[in-house]
């Protein structure tokens, strides 16, 4: 199989996979898109050259980028062992990033406080919102000279790119989950 060939077989497999897991039918991704059927049908058969405007069609209609239609195709889902994923140790908090791959300007962790633990935070860039919510125990953030007492299911929003800091003011394990977007330079 040439270049070319191989191409147009990882945009078909993309563009089916892509209409499929949106629950689509070719008739109803070809009329979203704008083109006939039989066009749309030659493109998932790897059988299609389409010109630049079809697969720009194509990409507006399935809600992706260009680039996701001929890239290489990722697994429909891949596992990850507790392992895995990257753990950092502060002092005695357990901070677990969440997320195997990073997602620009943000940050997902889950900090585990044990009893009396603290944690200082770092200020972010400014513009940072950060959302710290409590899944169990009491967390007290202090941020911009304000202080909340956290219990399970509670959630703060807050500006990321001043001090602040968490600790563990109840009897047993605290665990939160901390979000910050990062502020777009």
């Amino acid at each position: 199989m040439d270049i070319d060939e191989a191409l147009c077989a990882r945009l078909g497999a993309n563009v089916k996979q892509l209409r499929e897991s949106r629950g689509l039918t070719q008739a109803r991704i070809s009329k979203l898109a704008g083109i006939p059927r039989a066009t749309f049908a030659n493109l998932e058969s790897g059988e299609g050259n389409p010109t630049l405007a079809v697969l720009n069609r194509v990409a507006t209609a399935l809600q992706v980028s260009l680039e996701e239609l001929v890239a290489t195709p990722r697994a429909a889902c891949r596992y990850y062992e507790r392992e895995s994923l990257p753990v950092k140790k502060r002092g005695d908090v357990t901070v677990r990033r969440l997320l195997p791959d990073p997602i620009p300007a943000m940050e997902i962790d889950r900090m585990e406080l044990p009893r009396g633990a603290t944690l200082t935070g770092v200020p972010h860039t400014p513009g940072t919102r950060e959302y710290l919510m409590c899944e169990a125990g009491t967390i007290r953030l202090v941020a911009a000279g304000e202080s909340w007492d956290l219990r399970a299911g509670d959630l703060v929003v807050f500006r990321g790119d001043q001090r602040h800091s968490y600790a563990n003011v109840g009897k047993e394990t605290a665990v939160g989950y901390s979000v910050v977007m990062l502020a777009r330079g």
